[in-house]
């Protein structure tokens, strides 16, 4: 596999994790229930969701304050034409919630549409994606809604935590033999 395929895996888990912590977040801070479809069918057939939004993880917002508004994109890079993506793809989708693990921001996808129109955001391309970039003080403007969840550094310490405890396991079941079997998985190991 190449190293564009190996990344591009990656970052699409790295967006479905996102979209499964907004889909709790808006259920439990906002109330709402998103719905996201999962296969390839649906999403290209109705669009991301039966909420009618689409979710985007920003990994780069937190270190330049910026949203990344994607409008066009190439699965893979190649020479050719970008399609028509995130804000301009033609599918059910009327709102567009992006962010990180600490802000998300639900904004309608027409005044996005508009916002570029006005060409006063600056633009970026890359080898698979067009856009622009809107400054967080002018998303705070024009989203409905902004989720604080704050949970970047939760999630972190929670990651750490476990590495720490399962180094400590590991550790103890070595002082003893016979309890390393506990780190041995087989295929035959009774449930």
């Amino acid at each position: 596999m190449s190293d564009y395929n190996a990344y591009r895996r990656q970052q699409i888990e790295n967006g479905q994790i996102f979209q499964d912590f907004v889909v709790d977040v808006s259920w439990h801070l906002l109330g709402l229930a998103v719905v996201q479809y999962s296969s390839k069918l649906y999403q290209q057939t109705v669009g991301e969701s039966k909420t009618r939004c689409e979710i985007k993880w920003d990994m780069k917002y937190a270190e330049t304050g910026n949203l990344c508004i994607e409008v066009a994109e190439k699965a893979v890079p190649r020479a050719g034409d970008y399609f028509p993506s995130g804000i301009y793809r033609a599918d059910n989708t009327w709102l567009y919630i992006i962010g990180n693990y600490d802000r998300i921001f639900y904004c309608q996808k027409n005044i996005l549409q508009l916002l570029h129109r006005t060409g006063k955001y600056r633009s970026y391309e890359i080898p698979t994606s067009q856009g622009f970039l809107i400054p967080e003080s002018q998303m705070e403007k024009y989203a409905g809604v902004i989720a604080e969840p704050k949970c970047s550094t939760v999630i972190r310490k929670t990651a750490a935590d476990l590495q720490r405890a399962a180094a400590e396991l590991y550790s103890s079941a070595n002082a003893n033999p016979l309890q390393m079997d506990l780190f041995t998985i087989t295929e035959n190991r009774a449930a």
